[in-house]
């Protein structure tokens, strides 16, 4: 496989990457965060996420491959070389959207034993230092099951948002306070932390089909599924927030996904989702950090 040349990692790990024996049997990750990523080799900060996992002994990270077309499976793999131990590569057979590619990772990293799971999105829009934010907060309320990044604009927080941004998430905003019944303020942040828990593993049991905003349908699956809706979330209001241009969303997907998401609140009122009939999909388990095998759908 070839490896890219321009990417500038060190040549040996940061320290704290690679434990010793020792440290392997006395520490394990706590936190497994799914990174989803389409066609991100020429903007994906490698060099920031190592580091991260250096200062971060708790988490590990799973990236999932939505059958991008340029090198991104090969600048993973590069990662993956460096941080086999915290680092595994997920492959989907062809371009499914960041959906699925976060449902496929967010079931990858559920088998793992850890005590939440999360998806970030690849841009680093959200630094990844406020996973440590959120796992404080995850920590001192046993009972949230979601905590999930809000870009509120709030005095001496650094959020940058377009106009047209905006627009679009309060009319997420609106659509997420209708299907979770909650008073929801931002929903499509990329920044999402989850409790593995039993009720999340059937949350995410079939595949998504409101496409873009699939974050209001989980919501919602998690919330149905929740003895107490009130106390399972928790809106997390982020310090620093950056627009990063090359978004894939296009105005159709968007309008497409809100009518969907329509069709979804009229079901959930009816009766709620159907039962759960399958709990994976077409992966393939690229570079796995504990056996280096393969796994077909």
């Amino acid at each position: 496989m070839t490896v890219l040349t321009k990417i500038d990692l060190p040549a040996t790990p940061p320290r704290g990457l690679v434990p010793s024996p020792a440290e392997r049997q006395s520490r394990s990750t706590q936190i497994s965060i799914v990174v989803p990523c389409y066609n991100e080799a020429e903007r994906l900060d490698s060099a920031a996420f190592l580091r991260f996992l250096a200062e971060t002994p708790e988490v590990s990270l799973v990236f999932v491959d939505d059958g991008s077309k340029d090198a991104t499976l090969e600048v993973l793999s590069t990662l993956h070389a460096v941080c086999p131990e915290r680092i595994d590569v997920l492959r989907l057979k062809k371009n499914s959207g960041k959906a699925e590619a976060v449902r496929q990772g967010l079931l990858f990293a559920t088998t793992k034993r850890v005590r939440h799971v999360g998806y970030w999105d690849a841009d680093l829009a959200t630094p990844l230092d406020a996973i440590v934010d959120f796992a404080r907060v995850a920590n001192r309320f046993s009972d949230l099951e979601v905590i999930f990044g809000s870009r509120r604009v709030m005095l001496g927080h650094r959020i940058e948002r377009t106009v047209a941004r905006r627009c679009i998430s309060r009319i997420c905003a609106t659509l997420a306070r209708v299907a979770v019944r909650l008073p929801i303020g931002d929903t499509q942040c990329g920044a999402k932390m989850l409790r593995n828990t039993a009720n999340l593993r059937r949350a995410l049991a079939q595949p998504f089909t409101a496409g873009w905003l699939f974050d209001v349908e989980l919501f919602t699956r998690i919330s149905d599924g929740s003895s107490d809706r009130t106390r399972a979330f928790y809106e997390m209001p982020l310090a620093e927030w950056s627009e990063v241009a090359g978004s894939k969303v296009s105005g159709r997907a968007v309008v497409k996904s809100g009518l969907q998401m329509l069709r979804l609140i009229a079901q959930s009122r009816l009766g709620g989702f159907p039962s759960p009939v399958q709990t994976a999909g077409d992966a393939e388990l690229a570079f796995a950090s504990l056996e280096p095998v393969y796994l077909t759908a």
